[in-house]
């Protein structure tokens, strides 16, 4: 496996968190707590006033100025909506330029208020209806204007140069080559059609149910990180589970909610499938774009093992399978 780069957080050490968080007039009681993240590094500090924030270091080189800039810029039209949503605060800043990303070091970094909170629970039809409606919301707002400066979920950047990279760069056991080569390159036949006309608004995108916490029957989105230009149904299709009845039925009761804040295109529940696909192709290659990060060979420790290329060629074989399918219906 190559390893083009140093590792991006050497420099990133606690005393360098508390000097960024004093750097903007916090005021740190020393107390860090790591938090799930590997894309980026976030951090629960605690504050002298007895108080927490979430500070998020951007990984360096991975967005401009300005993507990061259209990020906070979604997520305060979202709140301005009433949107239940983490956005990151505007610290000594003055009012007619407020300022959400500093500097310290070579890192930029935001800071958010600490939101509490638990996973939805999907199984509860109600609360399945009201994260519908938000996220239906959430389009809607999304849809009043497109992002500039940040990515389109499309075949193009999550499925051809995510094979494209694990295929020049050693990463998959020889033994593995040919037969990953030869689905992804059938996948990306059948896929690139099926994507070619879909819609693009601004959305979540990376809307799994870690990135929900619910507290007090409201659905708080969290990390915008992934927003992006894609077509809406890559924000609900994560909702679904269980057996093709089972999705038929979730997905009857999501479109109900949906369609009371934001018209949903039935033509594109053929692209569930090509989504998932995609989102699998680009999740093997991320890992293998940040192989050279410390933190993830320990969080992912098959991969660079047959055994896990095996399971992944396997997946892709599913999903070659899944696109033979009809799409789901709603009626």
């Amino acid at each position: 496996m190559q390893q083009s780069a140093p590792p991006p957080y050497e420099s990133l050490t606690p005393d360098a968190i508390l000097d960024a968080l004093e750097s903007i007039g916090l005021q740190p009681n020393g107390s860090l707590l790591a938090l799930n993240s590997y894309e980026n590094r976030v951090y629960q500090a605690g504050l002298e006033d007895q108080g927490f924030v979430i500070a998020k270091f951007y990984r360096p080189q991975r967005w401009t100025d300005a993507a990061i800039a259209e990020e906070h810029d979604f997520t305060q039209q979202l709140a301005d909506a009433e949107l239940s949503v983490v956005n990151p605060m505007a610290i000594g800043a003055r009012a007619t330029q407020p300022q959400t990303v500093f500097e310290h070091l070579e890192f930029r970094f935001a800071v958010f208020p600490r939101q509490g909170g638990h996973p939805p629970n999907l199984e509860n039809l109600d609360d399945l209806e009201v994260l519908s409606r938000t996220i239906a919301r959430m389009h809607a707002v999304g849809a009043q204007q497109p992002f500039q400066h940040r990515p389109q979920i499309n075949v193009q950047r999550f499925g051809h140069a995510s094979r494209d990279f694990l295929l020049t760069n050693n990463f998959l056991p020889a033994e593995m080559e040919s037969a990953y080569a030869s689905v992804s390159e059938h996948l990306l036949q059948r896929i690139d059609p099926l994507m070619a006309d879909a819609p693009n608004i601004r959305i979540h995108g990376d809307c799994h149910m870690g990135n929900i916490l619910w507290r007090d029957e409201i659905p708080h989105f969290v990390d915008f990180d992934d927003c992006m230009m894609g077509p809406p149904i890559q924000d609900l299709w994560m909702l679904l589970s269980g057996e093709r009845h089972d999705q038929t039925a979730q997905l009857a009761t999501i479109l109900d909610a949906y369609n009371d804040f934001y018209p949903f295109a039935v033509n594109t529940l053929n692209l569930i499938e090509p989504l998932r696909t995609l989102r699998i192709m680009h999740h093997a290659a991320w890992i293998a774009r940040r192989w050279n990060d410390p933190a993830f060979p320990p969080a992912f420790p098959t991969f660079d093992s047959v055994n896990y290329w095996s399971k992944h060629v396997l997946e892709l074989r599913e999903q070659l399978a899944l696109l033979d399918e009809p799409p789901l219906t709603y009626l």
